[in-house]
């Protein structure tokens, strides 16, 4: 294995220090990805004649049950024989584990919470959420990279990382920096179809499953290269990623020919403040 032409990575994860407080790369990359839903979003109601109050409302579903999902995802399909034993350990985020399927089940469930609070369609968050999703994804696989983590196999490829602080000797596939380029071209996608052609209005569900699909179908294919990531799934044929991306990529499937098929969505809201304002008519004044 010639290293010669191959990148030797040996970044510190960790960005800076405030007051004896250790604040990751990887930390970073997740807050811009919600700054990043924040920015779509407000831009999104703006275009759209909405209440800027849906971004608030969106953030705080998708926020906390996002995160709460990705942890809960990490513990339960990756490592259960250690969580469910210590269940209080699932708290202690800081020793690492989030995994995105985990983080897309969270999702789902605060978008169907903030449909139902505010009397919205499911389709409207669900389309248009795909997009900083894309972004953000990619952000933090990049994260991954500063961790030295989540890498692939053993590769001659002049672009191959050796990750020195992990112990290796040998370049490996850098399958996070793959993995995020996949999703710039989903996020770059994406962007087209809204604002280009207007498909988050003529087609409900069409971004949402050409988002899923971009994304979990990437993830699929770059398994094949990347190391387990525990240790059972060196027996598997397909190992956990693989299995949790194939529903994914079927209900993608799915909702592109739905959205295909589905009439313009309306949005009583943007109806209402796109009507011109009747003026007030002062009332005639009595004669004395």
């Amino acid at each position: 294995m010639n290293n010669l032409l191959s990148i030797v990575w040996n970044v510190d994860p960790v960005a800076f220090n405030i007051f004896g407080l250790e604040i990751r790369y990887y930390g970073i990359f997740w807050a811009l990805a919600f700054i990043a839903g924040i920015y779509f979003f407000t831009n999104f109601t703006k275009r759209e004649k909405l209440p800027e109050r849906l971004v608030d409302s969106l953030f705080w579903y998708a926020t906390i049950l996002g995160i709460l999902g990705a942890r809960l995802g990490h513990c339960l399909f990756y490592e259960p024989e250690i969580y469910l034993a210590q269940p209080l350990r699932i708290l202690n985020i800081r020793e690492g584990g989030m995994a995105s399927h985990g983080a897309a089940i969270g999702f789902l469930i605060g978008l169907s919470l903030f449909a139902w609070r505010n009397k919205m369609p499911f389709w409207w968050a669900a389309d248009r959420i795909m997009i900083p999703v894309a972004i953000g994804g990619a952000g933090v696989r990049f994260g991954n990279l500063m961790n030295s983590e989540i890498y692939g196999c053993a590769t001659d490829l002049p672009w191959g990382f050796v990750f020195v602080r992990n112990g290796e000797t040998v370049a490996m596939h850098p399958t996070q920096i793959y993995e995020a380029l996949f999703y710039i071209a989903v996020f770059v996608v994406l962007l087209w179809l809204y604002y280009k052609r207007d498909a988050g209005r003529k087609h409900p569900s069409l971004l949402f499953g050409v988002g899923l699909i971009g994304i979990f179908l990437s993830r699929f294919f770059l398994e094949f290269i990347k190391n387990d990531q525990v240790a059972f799934e060196a027996e598997m044929t397909l190992n956990m990623g693989q299995l949790l991306s194939i529903p994914f990529v079927i209900a993608g499937v799915i909702f592109i020919i739905i959205g295909l098929k589905s009439k313009p969505q309306h949005i009583a809201w943007a109806e209402e403040s796109a009507k011109p304002k009747a003026k007030k008519v002062a009332p005639p004044k009595s004669k004395k």
